[in-house]
């Protein structure tokens, strides 16, 4: 089968024929048939980061179809529409018992960064890993739940955002998008940023009370909160400028939420932070239970990230150029 392996940072992924894997007794063997193109794939080319081994097959949203199942497994069967949760857990550790798998102590891998990804034509999970997939809620939308909308989910759910709150999204990407469409479905005003002005049309697109650049953030916030600050500020690029704006618009006991990241530092004046008992929170993934949520979602129509292209596997790294170079707005889908 075609995978598209990761053999080193700065390197193009390599399209190399490989064996078809085979399920382990209580494994799965997944057909698949989307793949979304998230920007964590961006972090292993670029070089901020590397898998545990090369070559590593990348992409960690995938859906598809059960293709073959292992010899203990039960509940599963060839045809069967599934997405897939990444992160292989173990399933007996004390986070995965709290239902919190994206903390387990020993996974199996996560696809992708220890483990081959969705980047090929099949791949194989433990069976526990698999969400069962409705018809309403095609293979092209269920690959970004996999990720951008349920990161969007648990971002938010760790916030505890309420109704009537002023939530800033700094970011209008997929997962930035799928936290404005999350947002508004809890009945929050959603303030979404950023300085492509293509995104901020999605942003609005996808149900946020304004879309503004970063230069215009502050006074929108200031009229749209009365003047009294974010209540929540989700930042998705984790750099210095997005920092430093989303700690400057937070109001009293707002929660600053940190989902992205790069090589950068947060900094804080902790006598601001106290006296206004601000909160920072930092959210990783989501929970086998919230893909379960944003599939659900989804399948009532309340949850959409949009794609915004389709390709075929063998387009892998022009998808990845495209993205580097921002010219994406909601998600990239590849068809192995």
């Amino acid at each position: 089968m075609l995978a598209a392996h990761f053999h080193g940072a700065h390197q193009p992924l390599a399209l190399d024929d490989v064996p078809v894997p085979e399920p382990a007794a209580d494994e799965v063997r997944v057909r698949v048939h989307a793949a979304g193109v998230c920007g964590t794939e961006l972090h292993f080319t670029d070089g901020l980061y590397a898998p545990s081994r090369t070559p590593m097959t990348l992409g960690h949203e995938a859906a598809g179809v059960v293709d073959a199942v292992g010899a203990d497994v039960t509940g599963w069967a060839p045809g069967d529409r599934v997405a897939v949760y990444y992160y292989l857990f173990c399933g007996s550790c004390r986070w995965c018992l709290r239902g919190r798998q994206n903390l387990c102590l020993a996974p199996r891998g996560v696809l992708a960064f220890a483990a081959d990804g969705a980047f090929a034509e099949q791949l194989v999970v433990p069976a526990h890993c698999l969400v069962r997939l409705p018809d309403e809620v095609s293979f092209d939308a269920a690959a970004p739940l996999c990720c951008a909308g349920t990161t969007a989910v648990h971002a938010l759910t760790e916030a505890a955002v309420e109704p009537g709150e002023v939530v800033v999204v700094l970011g209008s990407g997929g997962v930035g998008l799928a936290v404005v469409q999350d947002a508004r479905r809890r009945g929050a005003t959603v303030i979404a940023v950023s300085r492509d002005a293509a995104r901020r049309e999605a942003a609005l697109r996808s149900g946020a009370t304004a879309a503004v650049s970063p230069a215009d953030a502050a006074e929108a916030v200031t009229r749209l909160s009365g003047g009294q600050g974010a209540d929540v500020v989700v930042e998705l690029a984790g750099v210095t400028a997005t920092l430093e704006l989303a700690t400057g618009v937070l109001g009293r006991r707002g929660r600053l939420v940190l989902v992205g990241y790069s090589a950068d530092s947060l900094t804080v004046s902790p006598l601001g932070m106290v006296v206004a008992e601000q909160r920072v929170i930092a959210s990783v993934g989501n929970t086998l239970a919230e893909l379960e949520a944003a599939v659900s979602l989804a399948a009532s129509g309340q949850l959409t990230p949009p794609v915004a292209a389709t390709m075929p596997l063998s387009q892998v790294n022009e998808a990845l150029d495209r993205l580097r170079a921002g010219e994406v707005t909601g998600r990239l889908v590849l068809h192995p």
